[in-house]
């Protein structure tokens, strides 16, 4: 009877152990069904919200719109225009200086030395044709006025004696002989003259106008052989002047050279007679336009580039010899391109930012820029023709996002 009991109590505790194990057992199983459930619930919702079961990606901020009245887009210099195709043709841009057109520039040096008594032009000066620059008082001019004057004088006297050996040597009053020797001393003193007359003409003096007892003319004037801007002088009153040394140098700056040095690539595609354009720092917003007039038929083997030169030009005078200025010139290759001018293009994020005019305000439109020519940017992607876009003033806006940025941060 008493192991009865006992197994009993025994069979009791196995009972109680079986039902813990197979509760260990079952719950986690009734975990895991109440879960995918709950999974196939939430399914069954989303399948409802996206039937299709496209992966939506989560929406993105829009930015801010810059809302501005009338009268603070004015003050901010905004200015906005359709976005246009506009035919464009590639260019190359290269670094050039600006120099004086060589064939219309002149250094005048005196045609004999001489002390300078006069100076009557100076530095940055405009110069008529033919006037006077300055007066100098040369000993050379004076000897070859002697010199001109006795040669006259030999030349008339031999005239006279020739005449008069002709008219007795045909009375038979004289030899022959004479009349030989008479002759001979007329053609000597003829090309004596010749030679002081060719003098004269060489020192700028005209002959006919030479008078034994004008001692003036051993002044003479240094003049201006072409209008033009005195861009050197070295002329001082007082100085002593030499043949072999410019007094002055007369350039017309009417039209300029623009000196570039073209590298080996873009030979084939430089042209003579190609539009040129040409910017200068001193006047960001204004283009000048050119021809490119030479192209050397040499290499620097140095910096392997060919010497090219533009001729524009500059009848404002605004282009000042030694300027740096940029060319761009025309290749004649090119299309249609969306392209808008380089100050609307901004940074923002270190990203090439254009702002767009919409409905209720100036939106920043990120957008892929590609050549940049005569102040102009061609727009790859990121704007669409048809489109109003802030030509100017669009570092304004930039700086008004900038600023509301950091009031938010504060």
């Amino acid at each position: 009877m008493k192991s009865k009991r006992l197994d009993l109590v025994i069979m009791s505790g196995k009972g109680k152990l079986w039902r813990a194990m197979i509760l260990v057992l079952i719950l986690p199983a009734l975990t895991l069904s109440a879960c995918g459930k709950a999974d196939q619930a939430e399914e069954g919702t989303s399948a409802v919200a996206n039937p299709e079961g496209v992966n939506q990606k989560p929406a993105q901020p829009q930015e801010k719109l810059l809302n501005l009245d009338a009268d603070e887009a004015r003050k901010a210099g905004i200015k906005v225009e359709k976005l246009q195709w506009r035919k464009k043709n590639d260019q190359i841009t290269v670094t050039a200086t600006i120099e004086p057109n060589q064939n219309r520039l002149v250094r005048i040096a005196p045609r004999a030395s001489g002390r300078i008594t006069e100076v009557k032009a100076d530095f940055g000066d405009s110069a008529r044709q033919g006037q006077t620059l300055a007066l100098l008082n040369s000993i050379e001019l004076g000897g070859a006025l002697s010199v001109y004057f006795q040669a006259q004088s030999d030349f008339e006297l031999a005239e006279a004696n020739l005449e008069r050996a002709k008219r007795l040597l045909k009375d038979q009053i004289i030899p022959q002989m004479d009349y030989l020797r008479a002759r001979a001393i007329f053609a000597n003193s003829e090309t004596t003259l010749r030679a002081a007359v060719d003098k004269l003409r060489m020192l700028d003096v005209d002959p006919a106008s030479a008078a034994a007892d004008d001692s003036s003319l051993a002044v003479f004037p240094v003049v201006a052989p072409f209008a033009g801007t005195v861009i050197a002088k070295t002329a001082v009153t007082g100085g002593l002047a030499r043949a072999d040394q410019a007094l002055f140098t007369v350039a017309d700056l009417s039209t300029l050279w623009i000196e570039a040095d073209l590298v080996e690539k873009d030979l084939s595609e430089a042209k003579i007679g190609a539009l040129s354009t040409v910017s200068v720092a001193a006047y960001p917003n204004e283009r000048f336009e050119g021809r490119l007039t030479y192209i050397s038929s040499t290499m620097n083997p140095q910096s392997r580039t060919v010497k090219a030169r533009v001729e524009a030009p500059n009848p404002d005078g605004k282009l000042k010899p030694g300027m740096f200025a940029i060319v761009a010139i025309d290749t004649g290759a090119g299309g249609k391109a969306l392209m808008v001018p380089e100050v609307a293009v901004t940074l923002m994020q270190d990203t090439p930012t254009v702002f767009v005019a919409e409905k209720d305000g100036f939106a920043p439109r990120p957008v892929e820029v590609g050549a940049r020519f005569a102040g102009k940017a061609v727009i790859k992607s990121g704007l669409a023709a048809g489109e109003r876009v802030v030509m100017s003033g669009a570092y304004s806006l930039k700086a008004r996002i900038l600023k509301s940025q950091i009031g938010e941060t504060d």
